[in-house]
């Protein structure tokens, strides 16, 4: 999506609910709505402005601090102390930003698909334009909903738990709006799914929405409610559509100059809206735990977890694209009188592209995951654990050293298979948005919780928690209660 730095964003930012964070900002080329979509060709534009408005590096790093992925830097003056020591609080930053960035985002997209519904097609042929922009802004707008379920909601298999606010159109500044139940959440992205799906034609490539994105979009949101028999018709296709990456082409997907596996992607560029963005985040997933590049004299104030360390093989090639060559590994790291000094993991996943440090594209969904989500489906209730086995080896086969051979495991129960599928996810999709999410979905059922190692907790004091701990559903911001009467906080906090 290189065309956005040659634009200005034409899109009206809108008052979107309580916190005043959402509306109270001053974009550069700022147009109200009536003046900003006139046209299919003024639909378009702003369809790429609302795509600016998407972004996962927050959710990158609370997954990553939240759980067992981070450790603390070599530079580390105090950044994320809290967070690696697990504390969370209704008045904790990254929920709040969570919360806030994707109902900006959900603004931009109801405020461009009220606007685009009044523009009449000349033609055919614009009809066309018309209906694959909206298709596209509606699988965005469910995308988001998807999102802030995931974080927010104490129980996405319980269709009568709370939800989200279920936002499909643009409240007035006064307007207080209460959660829905996760029913009325779900049922409103499956009827923007359906409608993207009846909308959309084109297909222009990984980083814009289509009929694959959807189905995309469709397998985690069902397995993540716990209906796999659904996810897996989705998933399967897209596995068999997007063939796991062999590792030359996995490795060049995470430096950007390959699309492999990846099914959707935000491209990040030189001379767009998040670039230069440096230690603040934003578009620089990079710059979350380093303050100049990736390497081990860079800058980080947050490093590779060693428990993580440790479970990478030297002939696992997720080995050399996570580990920056210049790390520092002490063997004898245990008893180091200094360890932060004798033992730097520097993280190589987002070194840089296109000659900009930290910058890289952010990976969304891949097939890896369309994978892991038929293994889950294989295992649900000890169904076919053979089955689920054979597809973790398949991974495996993909990802190490092939004159390695990899003997298939043997589970015994559903436990023991969804431990395995989270001990596959934990490394095939570190430092993607994952790890909390997957333990608070799958800890309890595989037994399994955060694993830290005891020296990268010893500061924080944040070594684990009980897979069934409240913090394993995110709170509801703090500011967002004082501001709005009608929403009600998750249980704990």
């Amino acid at each position: 999506m290189k065309i956005l730095n040659k634009i200005i964003i034409v899109i009206a930012l809108v008052s979107l609910y309580s916190c005043e964070d959402a509306y109270d900002i001053d974009q550069v080329g700022l147009l109200e709505s009536h003046n900003a979509i006139q046209s299919v060709d003024d639909v378009e534009l702003n369809l790429l402005g609302v795509y600016d408005f998407l972004d996962n590096t927050t959710e990158i790093q609370f997954n990553g601090v939240y759980s067992d992925e981070f450790g603390i830097g070599n530079t580390n003056g105090g950044q994320n102390l809290d967070e690696l020591g697990l504390v969370l609080t209704a008045a904790s930053a990254k929920p709040e930003t969570i919360w806030i960035n994707n109902y900006l985002a959900l603004a931009q997209a109801n405020k461009m698909i009220s606007s685009a519904l009044t523009i009449i097609a000349e033609d055919a042929s614009e009809q066309t334009r018309l209906d694959n922009a909206l298709g596209q802004a509606y699988a965005i707008r469910a995308y988001l909903h998807l999102k802030l379920q995931t974080y927010f909601s104490a129980d996405l298999t319980d269709d009568n738990a709370l939800g989200v606010i279920a936002l499909d159109f643009v409240p007035e500044p006064d307007e207080f709006l209460p959660r829905s139940s996760n029913l009325a959440v779900f049922t409103m992205i499956e009827n923007d799914l359906n409608t993207a799906e009846n909308l959309l034609t084109a297909n222009s490539g990984v980083t814009f929405m289509n009929i694959d994105v959807v189905n995309a979009i469709r397998a985690r949101m069902y397995t993540y409610r716990g209906d796999y028999t659904t996810a897996a018709t989705y998933a399967a296709p897209l596995l068999a559509s997007y063939p796991i990456s062999g590792q030359a082409t996995f490795t060049n997907m995470f430096l950007d100059t390959a699309d492999g596996e990846v099914i959707f992607k935000l491209e990040r560029t030189i001379g767009d809206n998040y670039d230069n963005q440096g230690t603040t985040g934003g578009g620089f997933a990079g710059s979350l735990f380093s303050f100049v590049d990736a390497s081990a004299t860079g800058g980080l104030f947050l490093e590779m977890g060693r428990s993580l360390f440790n479970k990478l093989l030297p002939s696992d090639v997720r080995y050399n694209v996570y580990v920056h060559p210049t790390s520092i590994v002490d063997p004898a790291y245990t008893t180091s009188p200094n360890y932060r000094e004798s033992d730097v993991l520097a993280i190589n996943k987002y070194a840089g592209s296109e000659g900009r440090p930290l910058m890289n594209d952010l990976k969304i969904f891949r097939s890896s995951e369309m994978l892991f989500i038929l293994a889950e489906a294989a295992a649900e209730n000890g169904n076919n654990l053979a089955g689920a086995a054979t597809l973790l080896t398949q991974l495996r086969t993909a990802r190490l050293n092939p004159v390695i051979p990899i003997v298939p495991p043997v589970y015994a129960d559903a436990e023991e298979a969804f431990a395995d599928i989270l001990a596959e996810r934990r490394l095939e999709l570190a430092f993607e948005g994952h790890r909390w999410v997957d333990l608070k979905r799958l800890g309890v059922v595989a037994n399994v919780t955060i694993d830290k190692d005891p020296l990268d907790c010893a500061i924080t004091g944040g070594c684990t928690m009980p897979a069934n701990d409240y913090r394993f559903v995110a709170p509801i911001p703090l500011r967002e209660l004082d501001l709005n009467s009608s929403l009600s906080q998750n249980p704990n906090y």
